[in-house]
């Protein structure tokens, strides 16, 4: 496994969870800004959070399901860099977040991206690719079989299921460019623990 990986721990809603990934090496941190997920913070609250991420470190604002609208509100009030769309947006959004100024992540599952392949680039342009498992967030990885005779594009970020534990494993098998946690770094659905996020750090460093 490369120690170029790119990680991003996501799903932050503390100021101590937002130290231990900073300190711990991170890439980028992110905050869910889609209503309806235990790890929902206001974009208030969010912009409170990024104020102590420092330079060189990605804040992602994570939306699910929303207008361009009202992600590109939310994500200038919480001051994040960057926007994840993880509700199976239509291209017309991602073009709309990305002219307000904003990169962009388009999270989507395996086995929905393995269908679309030939078209993402045409349809998303430069949205970085994330694949994850068909239900985000519950801590299940996603089907490799689903990315048979399909190559990602380069950069590509790996998430689902990823724990401390695996990591290594999984980056080592797929050759993602990056890997996003969520919780497999909790404690309880929703609770952070700076100990489990410095560990899969750790792990995904090694």
């Amino acid at each position: 496994m490369t120690t170029t990986l790119w990680v991003k721990i996501c799903g932050l809603s503390t100021a101590e969870a937002v130290s231990a990934a900073v300190l711990g090496g991170a890439d980028a941190v992110g905050f869910v800004l889609a209503p309806g997920s235990p790890r929902t913070v206001s974009p208030e609250a969010a912009s409170a959070l990024a104020a102590l991420v420092p330079d060189g470190v990605e804040s992602v604002g994570v939306f699910r399901g929303q207008t361009a609208v009202e992600v590109i509100a939310s994500a200038r009030t919480a001051g994040v860099q960057t926007v994840q769309l993880h509700g199976g947006e239509a291209p017309d959004v991602f073009d709309a977040v990305r002219s307000a100024g904003f990169g962009v992540i388009r999270a989507t599952s395996a086995e929905t991206y393995g269908l679309e392949a030939q078209e993402h680039r045409e349809l998303y342009g430069d949205a970085r690719l994330l694949l994850d498992a068909p239900d985000p967030g519950a801590g299940e990885t996603f089907d490799a079989d689903a990315l048979t005779g399909v190559e990602p594009p380069s950069g590509w970020i790996l998430a689902g299921g990823l724990r401390p534990g695996n990591v290594a494993a999984l980056a080592e098998a797929l050759r993602p460019g990056g890997v996003d946690v969520s919780s497999g770094v909790e404690i309880a659905r929703g609770v952070k623990d700076p100990e489990l996020i410095r560990e899969f750090l750790a792990a995904a460093r090694a």
